[in-house]
């Protein structure tokens, strides 16, 4: 398999306090992985490097023949501002901004997308609603119809599945489960391991490091979630960026 996005002994961080230490691995093209690991693991922080928001403290991501524009990115949905007075149509048109421009006007055929969009993940008639009128599960379907006109040949979600009812948790890793069919890569971070164990084949536990990364099943033993919390529980947050010596061997 071809890896289309490579992680070069990265440490991520804010305020030169790393949040993710010494990454190294690959992610194939059409993979659907799960990040995993407690909260404060360093999962929003990993996708913000991966969509280029926040640069490495050391260490680089590699996008391959990928172009920043070809990952779509769905934030939690507490990181939207719901009180911006946009309805629920012109928000999801911002997924055309590749092909509209940031100013660019909306064609009928524009118009049919978002309403194909929007149809997708049944939200039919919420066409002129605000975005703050949404409860939790409409908002993600919002977002979600967003990402679907955005075309990208990799999808970036963030927590897409938390505080959302039962049917629309079902119908949202319908699409998700359509984008793997495409053979696009899909990175979702999330907490409910029986969702991870049901639909995600590979996971990465992450703790401020990688505890463990493979099949999901080889990943999410008791010993390996143990180790995670450990690892999280034991993290100085007020710990300066690392350095690795590069002039003492490593392990084979």
């Amino acid at each position: 398999m071809v890896a289309q996005l490579t992680f070069s002994d990265v440490t991520l961080g804010y305020d030169r306090h790393p949040a993710v230490h010494h990454l190294n691995g690959e992610i194939a093209a059409g993979s659907l992985l799960a990040i995993v690991g407690p909260t404060g693991a360093g999962k929003s922080t990993l996708f913000r490097g991966i969509v280029g928001i926040l640069k490495p403290l050391a260490g680089s991501i590699g996008l391959g023949d990928l172009k920043p524009r070809e990952i779509a990115y769905l934030p939690q949905s507490v990181d939207i501002d719901r009180t911006f007075p946009i309805s629920v149509f012109d928000f999801v048109g911002t997924g055309l901004w590749r092909s509209t421009g940031l100013f660019g006007g909306l064609g009928r055929k524009a118009q049919g997308q978002i309403a194909n969009a929007l149809a997708s993940v049944g939200l039919n008639g919420f066409e002129n609603r605000t975005i703050g009128t949404l409860s939790g599960g409409q908002m993600q379907r919002m977002l979600f119809a967003r990402v679907l006109l955005q075309d990208a040949r990799v999808i970036v979600l963030d927590e897409p599945f938390n505080a959302i009812d039962a049917k629309t948790s079902a119908d949202l890793i319908g699409l998700v489960r359509h984008w793997h069919a495409e053979q696009r890569t899909v990175l979702a971070a999330l907490h409910d391991m029986d969702l991870v164990r049901a639909n995600f084949p590979e996971t990465l536990l992450l703790a401020r490091g990688a505890v463990a990364w493979g099949a999901t099943a080889q990943v999410l033993t008791s010993e390996n979630l143990r180790q995670a919390r450990r690892m999280c529980e034991a993290f100085d947050d007020g710990a300066g960026a690392c350095v690795v010596d590069t002039a003492r061997p490593r392990a084979a």
